[in-house]
């Protein structure tokens, strides 16, 4: 038995990577690929999987791991700012597709019992499909992502609540003592989490951080066990992973601890696409076609113009509305339990079940299209959405912190050059991987975060592509030509100081983009960041320390052993002089 599972997952595994190598090929979104695995192995074609509940809990790992990464990245603060956007959003959107979507089912034949499970799993929104693609294209912490997370939390306690619902009428009915006792287990549940993680995990966390693998397990252990005792006590996994992110949000080692969860998650949630695709049902596309594509049509079209209308008379600007809405535009995994749930109380037919499944599938491929070419189709519609937008307008401030510089590394110079920066008036953040130093910088008041400057995640995380300037005192050669190399590729008029302990290190650096390399026996941090004090953060201020330390170099070259070493060096040298004398003439 194991074996055979062990066999099915590697022949999944298998099927979706080649499918996604086409796929890329073809510059289509991913998702579509795994979902096209999955019909190739389903019982629709292939039939290859015999164990489905394996590969749905497999499945359900993936969902968690997203959303707990999601609340990891929720500061509480932006929770309470957009809340009210949120909750309106939420509830605003699933009550009126939910009486739209019933009046179109009520003209295909369908009862009204049926119509209402039907209309419903319309109305809600694919939390998985939606967070997957904005975290790919990194918006998840702009103020749209942050409203989609928001009302997506929102429609996933409805969802969960009209499960309780469901399962209850089979039963005879939910009583009103069964609701008071839910909204109690929730309210303790989340305030002892709450002073868990303030009184117990607070203090632990200097400790927690010290071993990479303790923090991995702490943290994989902490987001599957809250999500659990969440769906103990009759909520979603889904929503108890999101709060469990949230209550590690404010920590420290939060960023750290997505960036090393991200690889695990995405290998879930391939599985989790798969098994979808696999759970298609080709009998019923026949009979069903005109049906499904209504509703499809009415998903992808009528759902974000919902949510645009709801977002418009909030006050927010069409773009932030525009780019909120697109997202919506497909049918709710949880759309697939309700309908589920539904039949086996014998309250819908298993066409029913079949026409939301089709549904689900056409919308999560197309939305895929719409969240990826968002700002493509919003740039081609932008005339035609004024009328969501009203005359006077909130500012659409987005809630990332922006920081005027970054500093890589604290203990060789990082406080010389924080102080400069609060000399200039410019908010700057010190990224740190050693515990005791982001216990210093949160004494001294500087904002800083726990993490491996090596780690892509955490790079766009902290969005370097905007700062002005990126100070490394790391002396370790390969981190450093790594930083310096993908700030020239995503921000390359950012003003780069780093560190080497070598004329032919320094060599290398300033060939890669360096803008000033510190050297011992040279000009030092101290200096340096005096000079950043008086002078601001402009790359031409440099060119007088850049010109004395070429001279530096280039008088120092005769000292390395190796002859192709000192030949590369002067050629180096010979050709930034060159630029230099170029760039005067000009």
């Amino acid at each position: 038995m194991v074996n055979q599972v062990f066999v099915e997952i590697s022949i999944l595994i298998a099927i979706a990577a080649a499918i996604s190598v086409f796929m890329r090929i073809l510059r289509q979104p991913l998702i579509i690929g795994y979902i096209l695995s999955g019909i190739l192995v389903g019982p629709a074609v292939f039939n290859l999987i015999n164990n489905t509940n394996t590969i749905e809990m497999l499945g359900k790992f993936g969902i968690v791991l997203l959303l707990f990464i999601v609340g990891l990245g929720l500061n509480p603060k932006t929770i309470k700012e957009l809340g009210k956007a949120s909750f309106i959003t939420g509830v605003g959107e699933v009550i009126i597709a939910t009486l739209v979507g019933f009046i179109i089912v009520r003209c295909f034949g369908f009862d009204i019992v049926s119509s209402v499970y039907i209309s419903l799993g319309l109305a809600l929104s694919s939390t998985i499909v939606i967070l997957k693609l904005l975290s790919d294209k990194k918006e998840q912490n702009r103020l749209h992502g942050r409203i989609t997370i928001g009302f997506l939390l929102v429609q996933d306690i409805i969802a969960t609540i009209a499960l309780l619902v469901s399962a209850a009428s089979a039963k005879g009915g939910l009583e009103p003592l069964d609701v008071i006792l839910l909204i109690g287990k929730g309210s303790l549940l989340m305030l002892a989490i709450y002073v868990v993680s303030l009184y117990v995990l607070k203090p632990l966390s200097s400790f927690l951080s010290r071993s990479q693998e303790l923090l991995f397990l702490f943290a994989l252990a902490w987001g599957l066990g809250i999500a659990m005792l969440f769906f103990k006590l009759g909520f979603s996994l889904e929503v108890g992973a999101l709060f469990a992110g949230v209550s590690l949000a404010s920590m420290a080692y939060s960023q750290d601890i997505a960036s090393r969860l991200r690889p695990l998650r995405d290998f879930f949630i391939v599985v989790f696409f798969v098994s979808l695709g696999a759970s298609l049902e080709i009998g019923f596309i026949g009979q069903l076609w005109w049906q499904a594509g209504l509703l499809s049509t009415f998903v992808l079209v009528g759902n974000p113009i919902i949510v645009m209308s709801i977002l418009g008379m909030l006050g927010y600007k069409k773009r932030t509305s525009f780019k909120t809405a697109i997202a919506v535009g497909q049918v709710s995994e949880f759309s697939l339990i309700l309908v589920l749930l539904g039949a086996s109380n014998n309250q819908l037919s298993h066409s029913g079940v079949a026409l939301v499944t089709i549904v689900a599938l056409i919308t999560f491929a197309l939305s895929s299209y719409q969240i990826i070419y968002s700002d493509k189709i919003y740039k081609f519609l932008e005339k035609y959405l004024s009328l969501f937008e009203r005359k006077k307008t909130n500012p659409d401030h987005n809630h990332n912190e922006h920081y005027g510089g970054i500093i890589f590394g604290y203990k060789k110079g990082g406080l010389e050059f924080a102080r400069s920066f609060s000399k200039l008036h410019i908010k700057c953040l010190i990224i740190d991987h050693d515990p005791d130093v982001i216990d210093e910088v949160s004494r001294l008041g500087y904002d800083h975060l726990y993490g491996d400057v090596t780690s892509l995640d955490l790079l766009e995380d902290v969005n370097v592509s905007t700062v002005k300037s990126v100070i490394s005192t790391i002396t370790d050669q390969d981190t450093t030509e790594f930083i310096v190399r993908y700030v020239v590729s995503v921000n390359p008029r950012a003003l780069i100081i780093c560190s080497a302990d070598s004329a032919l290190n320094a060599v290398r650096l300033y060939e890669l983009g360096a803008t000033y390399v510190m050297m011992p026996h040279t000009i030092g941090t101290e200096k340096i960041s005096n000079f950043i004090a008086k002078h601001g953060l402009a790359k031409s201020e440099f060119k007088t320390f850049r010109d004395k330390h070429l001279i530096y170099i280039n008088n120092s070259i005769d000292e390395i052993p190796e002859k192709k070493h000192r030949r590369l060096g002067r050629l180096v040298i010979e050709k930034m002089s060159g630029i230099a004398k170029h760039q005067n003439k000009k």
